[in-house]
């Protein structure tokens, strides 16, 4: 590996960084790329070439996991999960809750497992994400990463 794919790869880190840090806030696709002082197209590209999904898709699974977290081990109220892992709108987080996991949230939180059996979080999180055509997150490059319109 070159000096310059080392230098892509730590800016496009420092970027991934910012959504794990800040995953609850709304992020936009220009202030990420501005982080991986790369242009918004190109900053899209190179991070769906990096690590398998776009900035949207990596945001969106970021919130889905805490969510799940949050569902098994608390009693927070779905509504409150919802805006306290960044969806701004019940109706979306449910949604894509849904499509996601294969359950709603308030089904997943009683312990019943999409999968038959025993899978470990790790691969039913796999398994169950979105895949797109060559096996990444599907093409959705819109200027705001977060799930819903505004969050």
């Amino acid at each position: 590996m070159g000096a310059a794919e080392e230098d892509r790869n730590r800016r496009l880190l420092r970027a991934r960084d910012v959504i794990d840090r800040r995953s609850t806030e709304p992020l936009d696709v220009e202030a990420l790329a501005a982080v991986a002082h790369m242009a918004r197209s190109h900053f899209i590209s190179e991070f769906r070439r990096t690590f398998g999904e776009t900035p949207h898709r990596y945001l969106q699974r970021r919130r889905l996991e805490r969510a799940m977290t949050l569902l098994r081990t608390t009693d927070t109220p779905v509504t409150d999960v919802c805006m306290a892992v960044g969806f701004s709108s019940l109706g979306t987080f449910s949604r894509t809750f849904t499509d996601v996991v294969g359950v709603s949230p308030s089904v997943f939180r009683t312990g019943v497992d999409p999968a038959t059996g025993f899978v470990p979080t790790a691969w039913r999180m796999r398994w169950t994400r979105p895949a797109g055509p060559r096996g990444g997150a599907p093409a959705d490059e819109g200027g705001d990463v977060s799930p819903g319109p505004v969050p």
